[in-house]
This record gives structure tokens, sequence and C-alpha cells, in this order.
């Protein structure tokens, strides 16, 4: 059997569960957009190549894998960001870039988006992702396709496949699929550390549980829900971690993010003779700025491919084995559910005449949010005020939650509505809406409904909380008016709790296009979150 390497790569993505792909066209990958829309993908036209990332990564979280596609230079080096977002956040996004031709390289070197030797951009993307390789070989092209997609899965990484345009139509021939190796984990390591993980559980008189984001990553969700049934802990999530297990499930605490958080989540995790840290990575922002007060002997942590059991190492276990095993070698508890705290509501909402405060935003949304919406959140204090917010739906939050890029939310919503079939409800501040919010239209052009929550507080509040200064402010945008810009799109501006809910309300019966509420929040108004972050962080940057 033979086929061309453009039309296997489309296979490929296609078996592996691929359905859209996102990005903008350019000459040296036009060969192939022309394949992909003869083929069964749907390729998704975004209006930057950036946000083509933003919304491929998205899409791989909800997904299990997301695929983008740009032409050479102009178009992939415009990707970088994102693309190290994806890496950072462990997204397992298909980088394809078009490439000049194997010939014109040699006879003709002098081309346009050339910014130094051709092999730069490779290197690149060497450096940001799991697996890199140019597809201009026909004897190695299958293979290398098969390994960066098993390295994708595997690594929940993104790799990078470069297409030189001379070579789409090259004739393969198809050999044995060729995978990774993978062994597992060692079964040593693996019997070990359950059996003194198991031990020390069940000694255990005050244990709880902190769920990260690798649990999202390795699909582990089903396996959380078992073993927190069996244990009858309580359990917080990690702010890159959040939505992992239902915000509604009798066990949940909250966010814990240190100082950051709120005082019952902290109290219970940082108080816990034994916790348990399953997917955790223990970042900076994670860790609450590092205000974490975790103490390595009363803690179990399962992530980046080892196990340690307060001071024992036990390497090369991988996550899901472990719960799996922990959850087949504990008993089952049958006691009460441990007592666990309400999330922040907004009673007598609204009031007449009332400004509209973060706080009671959030307490609104936790009122009112339906069960079936996915929530995006951009950087910011949007994100910092997410920690108070209670999802519906296991992996129904999405955010650059580490890396903290702005400008993520507006696309991510795209590939997360097309790769879960959720309505996403988009929370963003106006200086990340300034930098992105343009996939807003290609969401109507679409078809497609989310809600976009503006922030709008005239300016950086991140910023303003840390070091604050006129670089600080934003031009003044009327939101409402882009419904004549982007539409078919509903767009309305609150600045008061009532004109907040009549907009609120009118999104959730009318789903036949997007919607865009720029809620006016005073600037010296942040979440509790946000204004304990400034302060600490202030103290750094000021030198202090």
């Amino acid at each position: 059997m033979s086929t061309s390497i453009g039309q296997y790569l489309l296979q490929r993505l296609h078996d592996e569960g691929v359905r859209h792909v996102f990005g903008v066209p350019g000459d040296y990958i036009l060969r192939w957009y022309q394949q992909l829309s003869q083929s069964e993908l749907i390729q998704v036209g975004t209006t930057r190549e950036d946000t083509a990332a933003f919304a491929a990564d998205a899409y791989a979280r909800v997904h299990g894998l997301g695929a983008l596609a740009v032409t050479y230079g102009v178009g992939a080096l415009s990707v970088v960001n994102a693309v190290a977002g994806a890496a950072a956040e462990s997204s397992p996004v298909v980088v394809i870039s078009g490439a000049p031709g194997v010939v014109e390289q040699r006879e003709r070197p002098l081309l346009h988006h050339r910014f130094g030797p051709f092999h730069f951009q490779r290197e690149i993307f060497e450096r940001l992702t799991c697996y890199a390789a140019v597809l201009d070989d026909p004897l190695l092209a299958a293979r290398q396709i098969d390994r960066a997609l098993a390295a994708a899965r595997r690594y929940s990484k993104p790799v990078y496949l470069e297409l030189p345009r001379d070579r789409v139509d090259t004739v393969i021939h198809l050999q044995p699929e060729c995978l990774l190796d993978d062994d597992g984990s060692d079964p040593g390591a693996l019997a070990e550390a359950v059996a003194e993980t198991v031990a020390l559980l069940g000694g255990a008189e005050r244990g709880a549980m902190l769920a990260g984001v690798e649990l999202h990553r390795y699909r582990q969700q089903d396996a959380l829900a078992a073993l927190v049934d069996k244990l009858r802990w309580p359990v917080a999530a990690t702010l890159s971690g959040k939505s992992v297990i239902a915000e509604h499930h009798p066990a949940y605490l909250g966010i814990y993010e240190g100082a950051m958080g709120g005082d019952y989540a902290r109290g219970v995790i940082e108080g816990a003779d034994i916790l348990l840290l399953l997917g955790s990575a223990l970042n900076d922002v994670d860790l609450g700025v590092f205000t974490a007060k975790l103490d390595a002997r009363h803690m179990i942590q399962a992530s980046g491919g080892e196990v340690c059991v307060r001071h024992h190492r036990y390497p090369n276990v991988r996550l899901a084995d472990f719960v799996a095993a922990l959850v087949a070698a504990l008993p089952e508890h049958h006691t009460e559910w441990p007592p666990h705290n309400l999330p922040l509501a907004a009673p007598g909402f609204p009031e007449p005449a009332a400004a509209m405060s973060v706080t009671r935003l959030i307490g609104r949304l936790n009122d009112t949010l339906p069960d079936d919406m996915i929530v995006v959140s951009d950087t910011g204090d949007c994100l910092f005020a997410s920690l108070e917010l209670r999802t519906h739906p296991r992996t129904g939050f999405l955010a650059s939650a580490f890396y903290t890029t702005m400008g993520f939310a507006v696309p991510a919503a795209l590939g997360a509505q097309l790769g879960s079939g959720l309505r996403p409800l988009v929370l963003v501040g106006d200086g990340a809406f300034q930098m992105t919010g343009t996939e807003l239209s290609t969401a109507a052009w679409l078809g497609l409904n989310p809600v976009v929550i503006v922030f709008d507080n005239a300016g950086y509040s991140t910023e303003r909380f840390i070091l604050d200064g006129p670089f600080n402010d934003i031009a003044p945008w009327r939101f409402d008016a882009l419904a004549g810009v982007f539409g078919p799109m509903y767009a309305f501006t609150a600045d008061g709790e009532e004109a907040f809910d009549a907009a609120w309300q009118h999104a959730l019966a009318n789903a036949d296009r997007p919607t865009l509420i720029a809620v006016k929040l005073a600037a010296d108004d942040p979440s509790a979150a946000m204004r304990r972050l400034g302060e600490s962080l202030g103290k750094t940057v000021k030198g202090g």
C-alpha cells in the first residue's frame, strides 16, 4: 500500500481522534491545506497564528490531542509563545509547519520568510517539544509521523513536524508502524511504593489529598474519583489542576494555593498528618508564590514519572499505574464524607443600584452557572477570582494557570467548544481581550456560542497590585459596539448588578450566537487572592 506524506499525516491525525486543525494558510503550507480541505478533518481558520495554537491547546486538553498548521517563518515563529505555554502546561499539540521545498532550499536559498539557515526553525521547536522532525525523506516520513503522535500521547507534550512543500505529494510505501519503546512502570518499584503508601494511609488520623494537573493530562479523573470514594478523605485541587474532580463532590475542599487561597482548604491541607499529592507540579503559582507550608515528612507525591513516599524515592512509576494499584490495594471505607466549605454565593443578587464587584460576580456565577458549561479563564484577576468559582463538569475549567500567558482564553474557547461540545463561559480581562479577542468573530462565523465576560477595569490589574504606574493603563474600548464588527453577536455593558443580571440571563436564554458582557469594575476592587498575590510579588519586584 502506498500514499503520500501529506495524506498519511492527515490519516494518522484522524486515527488519533483529531477532527479539527487550527491555523492560518501561507504559501509553504497551501498544498497540504488543499489536501486537508479534501479530507475528513475540518480546517478552522483563525485571525492569527498564535490564537490557532491557543485553540489547539484547549482542544487537546478536552479532546486528547490537538493540531495546528502554519506556514514557515512568519507563521511558525508567531506560535512559539503559545506552543511554549502548551509545553509548560503539558498539552499534547501537534505543530505542523510548511517549509520551502527540499530542491529550492538547495538551489534557490534566498526565499521569503527565511531568517537564517533553514534548520533554525526546527532547532527552535526542538527546545519546546518532546519530538521534532522534518518530513523530507520518504523512507522515514511515516515512522517520523508515527513517533511524533506516540510521543505526544505518551508525554502529553507538544510535537513538531515540518513538511517541505515539494514533499506533500511524495509517495511513501508504508512499513509496520513504529512506536516508542514503552515498558511501563518498574514492577518492583511500583509494588514497594504502593505497599509503603498503603501502610502510611492506614495510620493517618488527618489524611488529605491534593490533586494536580497531571491527572487532567493523563486522563486519570475517573481513577481519582475512585480513590476518593475508597479513602473518604477531603481533596483539594491546585490551581492548574482545577476541576480535576467534580467541584460539587462532597469531599471537595476547593483550591489550595498556600496563603493565596482560602483559609479552610489551607487549614485542612497543611494540617494533614498524611498528604497524598497526585499529579501536582509544585510550581510558584500552585504554591501561592511559595507561601505553602507543606512538609515532605508527611507527604506522598506521585508525579513526573516517580513516587516519593516521605523521603523514599521510587523512580519509573507512572501516575496512572500508581493510582490504579492504590485503588485496588485499599479497603473500602464507609465513613461519612468529611465536612467541606460551601461555595461563594451572592445572596440578594441583583441589589438595586449596586455597582458590580469581583466577589459578587463570582458569587452570582456560582449560584447560576449551568451544569453543561465549560469555563475558560485568561490570566490576571479573572484567574485568581476563579479560585472561588465552582464549575460542574470534570475538566470543566481551562486556563494558562502556570505559564500565565495573556490572551489565552478567547481563542482557547474555540478549541474547548469544538473539542468538548460544551458551551464555554470565558472570563477575560480587558487587556487580554484587546490582544486576542478577535477570535470572537471566528466563533460567530463558525456558529459557536461562547459567553465572554470581560473584567473591564481599564488596565492591567495584576500589574497594578504588584507595582502601579501609568504603564498599566490601556485604551478604553466600547466592547458593546463590537457586535457590529464581529457579529452576529450579542454585546452588553454592565455597570451594575441589575444590568449584569439582565445580560447574563439573556445570554443563558439565547444560545444562537456568542454573547459579550463587559462588566465595569473599579480598578481598586481585586479578588482577595489577587490582593494577596500582588502584595507578595510587589515586595519582590520592588526589591523589598
